[in-house]
């Protein structure tokens, strides 16, 4: 496998990057500075050919900040003889690092060492003034490296890292942030939705011991930087597992572990959440090979969050909640209306698991999807049907946060049309189109109304609505904070609802808020006992006690 006509002396390249990820040439001598929770990389070129790269050989780098803490990045192959590392420091000062290659024989890749600054952040991007996520102290939600805490509120842009041109992806990342958007999901191989990139290339080639294609990725790198530039969490779901033929099936445990282990490596060092399964099946028979390749990929502890995407109505907090690589609950309640999936959503798991230890922060990682057409009565999901689901999935749970999706952006139409393989949702209009629709001005409004509230804090009280219709599809939510000094209870349809009032705090005010419009009305101030309040107008409206 070594051909002594390519064996290469070691070089270390200056890359050029943005300005809020400012890479250095790392010959040991910085060229410039990064900035806190930026990203450094360092480029290498091995003194060795191998005939499969990211298979036959590996390279980790450890970085030792300024107070003297470690911290190991693996390097990851980047096509012909470059390997590369990124790292996000998290302390200011000076920085060292040492490389180590599992062929101590290659010069170009084992004994390295060089150094950079990191310096503080000056600007604005919440990501960079308050770090990567973890869980919070409560375990109950997200929240940034300095304990700020984060609320989830996503957007499906499944193919768009791998379909959209870097113009179009910049705009649409600019509308989502000024939207109120925090995250967007999207799938980082290929899948049944898009089998190949606009270059005609997969992920990965082969079917045992495959071969990762760097160029595919090359193309995605600067996508996902841009999600963290705008604001926005990246979570890339990293094996798509509904199909046979996706990644998440068809990859042996060891070939799996291997493709997750190369994107840990390449965006690892972003401010990301992992999304380790997509849409599959993880249950029951499932479970061991899935927990494997967690373990296999992130060990016991994982530098950045991760959770997995089950299919529809399946609950993944039973099996893999103790589970040391697993953060938090990803769910999807699926596209459907019906009673018996409404009743999964507010009776089931999500409403029903969450006090159960460890606590983790539970998320509704795709409710209906707007424009997506109902099974039930053949029409299209509008944006009272993605409240719905979204205003649920926030209150019969601990609020951490909720997934929005729509039937153009998911797919990143770029005409009217039917997504690959998904005949059965019908057309879907142009991202460009969709990307301001109703109901994404809903989320904005959503956005607006949790960012203005301790969200933290609210926990479930379905005991709190004393007139609960008995249909699911009229279930009315109901939380609030354990102080009694907020509650939040959300009605499907404008009308009555007759509230018990003794575990909160009186004298607190009441708002209607119209989550269609954005807009508030007084309901006066609590009182005493039981209170019967009523919502005038049409459609839904939330509840808004104190603050």
């Amino acid at each position: 496998m070594n051909n002594p006509k390519r064996q290469l002396i070691m070089m270390i390249i200056p890359l050029t990057m943005s300005a809020c990820f400012l890479a250095l040439a790392a010959t040991g001598v910085p060229a410039g500075a990064v900035e806190m929770h930026g990203i450094y990389e360092a480029s290498f070129t091995s003194s060795r050919a191998y005939e499969n790269p990211s298979l036959d050989v590996g390279a980790a780098v450890e970085f030792v900040s300024p107070s003297g803490k470690r911290a190991s990045a693996d390097a990851f192959w980047d096509g012909g003889g470059v390997w590369r590392v990124r790292f996000s420091p998290t302390e200011t000062g000076d920085w060292r690092w040492t490389s180590e290659c599992t062929d101590p024989a290659n010069s170009g890749l084992h004994g390295r060492s060089g150094s950079f600054e990191c310096k503080p952040y000056r600007g604005s991007n919440p990501l960079r003034v308050h770090g990567p996520l973890k869980l919070s102290a409560t375990g109950r939600h997200m929240a940034h490296m300095d304990g700020t805490p984060f609320f989830w509120l996503a957007d499906t842009a499944w193919n768009g890292v791998l379909k959209a041109k870097p113009d179009d992806w910049n705009k649409y990342l600019s509308t989502r942030r000024k939207q109120g958007f925090t995250a967007a999901q999207f799938v980082a191989t290929h899948w049944v939705a898009l089998d190949k990139d606009s270059h005609g290339e997969t992920a990965f080639t082969g079917k045992e011991d495959i071969r990762i294609n760097p160029e595919f990725y090359k193309r995605l790198d600067a996508k996902v930087a841009a999600m963290n530039e705008h604001g926005l969490v990246a979570a890339p779901v990293m094996l798509w597992a509904i199909w046979r033929t996706e990644p998440g099936q068809a990859l042996s445990e060891k070939d799996a572990i291997r493709l997750c282990r190369y994107l840990v490596a390449r965006w690892g060092a972003y401010n990301v959440v992992w999304i380790l399964g997509g849409d599959g099946s993880y249950l029951g028979k499932y479970a061991p090979r899935w927990k494997n390749i967690g373990r296999g990929v992130f060990g016991d502890a994982p530098a950045r969050p991760v959770t997995m995407h089950p299919g529809s109505r399946q609950w993944t907090g039973g099996d893999f909640r103790a589970e040391k690589w697993f953060s938090f609950i990803g769910y999807q309640s699926g596209h459907n209306d019906s009673e018996e999936a409404v009743k999964w959503l507010v009776e089931g798991p999500p409403a029903t698991e969450w006090s159960t230890r460890p606590a983790r922060p539970i998320v509704n990682m795709e409710p209906n999807y707007e424009e997506i057409t109902s099974p039930q009565t053949g029409t299209h999901f509008d944006a009272l049907a993605v409240r719905k689901a979204m205003y649920r999935s926030l209150l019969v749970s601990p609020t951490a946060g909720a997934t929005y999706g729509h039937h153009g952006v998911w797919s990143w139409a770029e005409t009217w049309e039917v997504p690959l393989n998904h005949d059965k949702f019908g057309k879907a209009r142009p991202w460009y189109e969709a990307v301001n629709s109703e109901g994404s001005q809903s989320v904005k409004h959503l956005a607006q109304l949790f960012g203005s509230i301790r969200w933290w804090t609210l926990r479930p009280d379905r005991e709190m609505v004393q007139n609960q219709p008995s249909t699911a599809l009229q279930f009315i939510a109901s939380a609030r904070s354990e102080d009694g000094s907020l509650a939040m209870v959300y009605l499907p349809e404008s009308g009555e609802v007759e509230l018990d009032a003794s575990k909160l705090k009186p004298g607190a005010r009441m708002r209607w808020f119209d989550p269609a419009a954005g807009t508030y009305t007084s309901a006066g101030e609590l009182g005493a006992g039981t209170l019967k309040l009523t919502a005038s107008g049409k459609g839904d409206r939330v509840l808004v006690v104190g603050e």
